[in-house]
């Protein structure tokens, strides 16, 4: 068991003993002699705790506590049954109180506990320490049923009352308690939960109905809160295994090993919790032990029967350490017997050995080694010392062969042969007897083996050597190269002699037998890499390399495969190594060999370009089977002094002119030329080269990519490919970062692509890269071979895509056309997802303001793109548009947590989205919402990310845009505005944002946090104590003349304060705000208790419907002509504070708690005054954070955030010039 202490401090989990208790814990005595109140527990020595404070006094001979409560006699002075029953004490505390004692004397406790729910169940016996300790469940069980009172058929758990009624809730309240306050010790001690299930197991089954009901609801309760400790302890489990995978996998330099030893501690303590994994893991290993005892295998044959395939599913175990324990069970078992395991059992052992896991490959190559290879023939005994075809061997490699066909994973021979390299390693390092089966012929009787079998043991044969003189595994399996010991590194040294000394003689002799077979070629030409060079010299065998400089040769000549070719430059290239002597013969057969291809291109070339009619088909291959060759060796070999571009270039631009010149050979021209320049480079950056070839190489690379430009408009796709794919690598390397490192002499070559080029780049992923699967052009026969294609196509998209995407990571083209990528980030998520999303997130390393409005903007482009498909009267439920909120939640959750970080990143995209909402206006006039309103639906998945200041701001921001009328509208099609609002609103300081607050100075608009409905004499602004004070008279005669005015109701969700009318300027006086005449016409229907009708007065003669009619036209009249004087007056207002504040600014009378995010965020602080000269409005706020980190956060804005220019209206500039 893990000791409390440990596991809690790891979980950080809350101790029991440290529970608060109530400050009300006082308990009731049942009997009504002490009344007295205890107070709460406090942690001053000395003074006794509430449950030591017995309510019904305690003698001094008392023993022992339980529930806090002193027990005189082994009875204490309150039952547990009683202070649940009573309820008035916290139901923690009763907890914690009882853990205390169960820490004291468990026996005591339990005891307690078991009363507990004896007498729950209504019975008026109880279990002694004499009976617990010496009878078992059943007997007290029997022994309580007879001192059950069955003279009523009620009990707590049925009776009636609030009082029993609220037993039961405490009941079951105290059962889940008990569980959640023990779940870090005490229920796994193997006592406690042992004792009570059986308790309640046996109650369950009782003759008695109360014990059967009471007993069943609390095992009920009880799994129920063992379900939710298993639930938090597998979260924490998950929790734990995600940060150590996440911690490890960082690199070495990075990692704290302090941490990830932390992290693996932890992990094993949880898991020892959870017991699932180490408990088949213990089991598994105590199995091993008895099968390897050979005198227990007879008695375990019914045991090894009824759990065979249990075992043989473990192997699947996704605990790979419990999977390697079950595969080792499974070879002891195939040691004792072979025939308990059938063909299935051993097939489904044998595929792990192409596991990524090595552990468990090694165990499945273990087992594979020893159910078909340790059984040998006796007859092979007497040929055990014989070498090459006929050892013993020669038939094993022969069966690892077939196995390697016959499970149809031929391309992961690498990993077939690090399987079984621990085990069958004197096997697979039988060189010769591979060498014996490939080049000798079969002895008689013997059968030879097929062109198919062969290549799988060249495959196998090239792995094992790979194996031996690299000593890694595979890629996939492992963390990478370790560091060998002295004994591996002699084992490898002796290897890669024996290696070069076998082959070094048989390799020509090989390459001149399969030299026709492509496939067989390309894997024997790999093995000069793994040569000991230094061997040609010392065991002369110097006439061996010249034997294999000729069959390279011949394989150059034959073939034109890119796989071949590519192979035989590489093995020209580990060949060429200037630390050894027999460089210089290398190099001049690699020289004749260039110069023989290089004049036959050019002889080619000149006469294929001078043909006046289109090119023969002979003359086509000869030419791009040399270009082939050439581009092939051009990649791995500095061929500069034969002036490869020229020719190329030449070529390419004869393509362009005439249009007809073949694919293939345009391909490789590209790829030939962008070799050229690029040794080019390599040359000018490694020597102090002179100006003139600085200035050559600018000249010829900016031709290229101007050619390649030009190819990117051809109809053929794989030409597109190959120049976007040249392109995307020569502005990568030729981009603004080659002069760092100190290279600034290479300034000169340093080259950005215009607009026409970005833009050609663009339509170009848009046009090749977003397609689906349907839309490709490759099809072959066969759905194999169909579904291989579709993958090989889906990969050459990602590459191109990726190669893109580093064009705006590394900053080369715009970073704003990456919205074209973003926006497909849902719908190619399968594809691309990976990729798309790994650039958002070095987008925003570089610039998180700009990543974000390029976020929004891909997210404005799918919107236009939807207006375009359905109309402005779409359907918001429709599945176009929630797809692209769910676009805009997913961008959102990129963001992350860290809401400080990204602060100005979120105000930038919300300006930006807010701007585009209004952008255009409804062509059926103003009473209708603009175009890309719903938009705003969009932008609402990202309120979240704004901190609570900025919520208000941006707030502020959006009224400016928004009309009288637009704050009043309730239809359907306001919904995105209305939902806007309320998500910027939402968990702001003051809810009592009002639609008309743009209207008010910042002294009539700045609310404590905890304003209330004004009722009675509320604070004038000071417009409204200069209208007081200059007009009363005329105020009262305004009263008298209009009667009875039309009053607005306030606004659905924007304010839960009711404001007074305001007088805004003398000689307007006493204003009411304008009413819409639908809503003006409903309330003279529909008078409410508020807004009365006219009435008519004592000596006035009542009027008749003409005159109503009238006095309704007449009212209506004055209404349009108040609302044109409000328009005008709200403006007048506007100006008059903001011009005061703005005055209190540059005196600097500004609060120190009162800094505006305004400024900041949404518009230059230095164009302020001229913006005010304009007309606009400058409102401001107020935020709660420290005056220093508010300046620093100031500092980091930019100035251009929420430029008020983009919203300037110039109908409300002319309104507010007229009235100054």
């Amino acid at each position: 068991m893990i000791a409390t202490s440990e596991f809690q401090a790891e979980f950080h989990f809350p101790q029991e003993t440290d529970t608060q208790l109530s400050s009300d814990t006082d308990f009731e005595d049942p009997d009504g002699r002490n009344a007295k109140k205890t107070k709460g527990k406090t942690t001053k020595r000395g003074k006794k705790v509430p449950a030591e404070k017995g309510l019904a006094g305690g003698k001094a001979g008392s023993h022992g506590r339980m529930n806090g409560h002193h027990q005189e006699n082994g009875k204490k002075s309150m039952m547990l049954f009683e202070v649940v029953k009573i309820g008035k004490s916290a139901t923690q505390s009763v907890v914690d109180d009882w853990i205390e004692s169960y820490k004291h004397d468990r026996d005591v406790a339990l005891l307690d506990l078991i009363n507990f729910f004896i007498q729950c169940s209504g019975c008026k016996g109880g279990v002694s320490a004499e009976m617990f300790h010496h009878m078992q469940n059943s007997e007290i069980i029997r022994k309580m049923t007879e001192e059950f009172d069955e003279d009523s058929g009620d009990y707590p758990l049925t009776m009636a009352g609030p009082q029993w009624k609220k037993f039961k809730s405490n009941f079951c309240e105290f059962i889940g308690v008990l569980v959640r306050q023990c779940q870090y010790s005490i229920i796994y001690d193997e006592y406690m939960m042992d004792t009570v299930i059986s308790l309640l197991t046996g109650l369950s089954d009782s003759q008695v109905r109360a014990f059967r009901h009471t007993s069943t609801l609390a095992a009920m309760k009880l799994m129920t809160a063992l379900v939710n400790v298993a639930l938090n302890l597998s979260i924490n489990m998950d929790n734990t295994q995600r940060q150590y995978e996440t911690e490890r996998n960082k690199t070495i330099g990075k990692r704290a090993s302090d941490k990830l030893e932390l992290l693996l501690q932890k992990r094993k303590e949880v898991t020892y919790v959870a017991g699932s994994s180490e408990v088949r893991l213990k089991c598994l290993t105590a199995l091993q032990g008895l099968y390897h005892n050979r005198e227990l295998n007879a008695r375990l044959e019914l045991f090894t029967s009824r759990f065979k395939d249990r075992i043989v599913s473990m192997t699947l175990d996704k605990e790979y350490d419990v999977a390697v324990q079950a595969i080792k069970l499974l070879t002891l078992v195939l040691n004792s017997s072979e025939e308990v395991l059938t063909a299935e059992d051993c097939e489904s052992v044998y595929h792990l050995v192409y596991s990524a896991h090595r552990p468990v490959a090694v165990a499945a190559g273990e087992f594979l080694y020893k159910k078909l290879f340790s059984s040998r023939d006796p007859a092979e005994e007497g040929v055990s010392k014989r070498r090459g075809r006929q050892s013993p061997n020669a038939n094993l490699i022969k069966t690892t062969v077939f196995f390697f066909l016959e499970s149809e994973l031929h391309e992961h021979g690498a990993y077939l042969v690090d399987s079984m390299w621990d085990c069958a390693t004197e096997l697979l390092k039988d060189w010769e007897c591979m060498i014996s089966l490939l080049l000798d012929e079969p002895i008689l009787g013997e059968e030879a083996l097929t062109d198919r079998q062969e290549s799988a043991l060249i495959e196998i044969m090239l792995c094992t050597i790979r194996q031996a003189a690299e000593c890694h595994p595979p890629v996939g399996r492992g963390t990478g190269k370790r560091v060998l010991t002295a004994k591996e590194k002699k084992t490898q040294l002796d290897d890669r002699t024996r290696i070069t000394e076998l082959f070094a003689v048989a390799l020509p002799l090989l390459l001149a037998k399969y030299s026709v077979d492509a496939e067989k070629v390309t894997n024997l030409l790999q093995l000069p890499q793994y040569f000991d060079l230094e061997i040609y010299t010392t065991g002369r065998l110097e006439k061996h390399l010249e034997s294999l400089l000729r069959q390279i040769k011949e394989v150059v000549e034959k073939h034109t495969d890119t796989e071949v070719l590519e192979a035989c430059s590489k093995t020209y290239h580990a060949l060429c190594n200037e630390e050894f002597t027999i460089f210089n013969r290398v190099d001049i057969a690699r020289s004749h060999l260039l110069d023989e291809l290089v004049d036959k291109f050019n002889r080619l070339l000149e006469d294929f370009l001078q043909e006046g009619e289109e090119p023969d088909e002979d003359d086509a291959y000869q030419v791009l089977s040399t270009l082939k060759r050439i581009t092939a060796f051009h990649n791995a070999h500095n061929l500069s002094k034969w002036d490869l571009f020229t020719s190329t270039f030449k070529l390419l631009t004869s393509g362009i002119e005439n249009g007809d010149m073949p694919e293939q050979i345009v391909i490789n021209a590209m790829q030939c030329t962008h070799y050229a320049i690029l040794w080019q480079l390599a040359k000018v950056t490694e020597s102090s080269s002179n100006k003139e070839d600085m200035a050559t190489l600018r000249k010829q690379m900016r031709a290229f990519c101007m050619l390649c430009q030009r190819y990117l408009s051809s109809v053929n796709t794989a030409v597109k490919e190959q120049a976007f794919t040249v392109l995307c690598d020569m502005l990568l390397i030729f981009s603004h970062q080659i002069v760092s490192s100190g290279r600034d002499m290479l300034e000169l070559l340093v080259y950005s692509p215009d607009s026409s080029l970005q833009s050609e780049l663009l339509n170009f992923i848009l046009d090749h890269v977003f397609i689906d699967q349907d839309d490709d052009d490759n099809s072959t026969d066969g759905q194999q071979d169909d579904e291989a294609s579709k993958i090989e196509a889906l990969h050459k998209r990602r590459n191109l895509l990726a190669a893109y995407c580093k064009l705006i990571i590394y900053n080369i083209v715009d970073m704003k056309t990456g919205a074209d990528i973003f926006k497909q980030y849902m719908r190619y998520y399968n594809d691309y997802g990976d990729i798309i999303k790994e650039t958002m997130s070095k987008t925003r390393q570089i610039d998180k303001i700009q990543c974000a409005k390029t976020l929004i903007l891909s997210l404005q482009q799918l919107f236009k793109e939807m207006l375009s498909d359905l109309g402005h009267n779409f359907d918001r439920s429709s599945s176009v548009f929630s797809g692209i909120k769910e676009l805009a939640r997913r961008f959102s959750l990129t963001f992350g947590l860290d809401q400080l970080k990204t602060r100005e990143a979120i105000a930038m995209l919300h300006k930006d989205g807010i701007e585009f909402a209004f952008q255009e206006p409804n062509p059926q006039g103003e009473g209708h919402p603009p175009i890309n309103l719903a938009f705003l639906d969009i932008l609402s998945e990202f309120s979240s990310k704004l901190l609570r200041q900025d919520k208000k701001t941006v707030h502020l921001y959006l009224e400016r845009f928004m009309t009288f009328q637009m704050a009043l509208q309730r239809e359907d099609c306001w919904l995105p505005l209305i939902s806007y609002r309320n998500s910027l609103q939402a968990g702001g300081d003051d809810d009592t944002m009002s639609v008309i607050s743009a209207i008010s100075s910042r002294s009539s608009t700045s609310r404590s946090k905890k304003a209330k409905p004004i009722v009675g004499k509320r604070k004038m602004t000071e417009v409204e104590e200069s209208s007081c004070s200059s007009s009363d008279g005329m105020w009262i005669n305004q009263q008298q003349t209009v009667q009875t005015p039309v009053m607005i109701s306030s606004p659905h969700l924007t304010s839960t304060v009711l404001r007074d009318p305001k007088r805004i300027r003398p000689e307007e006086s006493y204003m009411v705000y304008p009413v819409p005449p639908e809503q003006q016409q409903q309330q003279i229907q529909q008078p409410s208790p508020q807004v009365q009708p006219p009435q008519s007065q004592p000596h006035q003669i009542p009027m008749d419907y003409n005159t109503q009619v009238a006095w309704m036209l007449a009212q209506r009249q004055q209404e349009e002509v108040r609302q044109q004087q409000d328009r005008v007056a709200m403006q007048y207002a506007k100006m008059r504070s903001h011009t005061q504040h703005a005055i209190r600014r540059g005196a600097e009378l500004m609060e120190d708690d009162e800094e505006p995010i305004v400024e900041d965020v949404m518009m230059s602080s230095e164009s302020r005054l001229e913006d005010l000269n304009e007309g606009m409005d400058f409102d401001t706020m107020d935020i709660d954070l420290p005056p220093s980190k508010n300046r620093r956060e100031r500092s980091e804005l930019k100035p251009d955030f929420f430029d008020p220019a983009s919203i300037m209206d110039d109908s409300v500039s002319m309104n507010i010039l007229t009235v100054l």
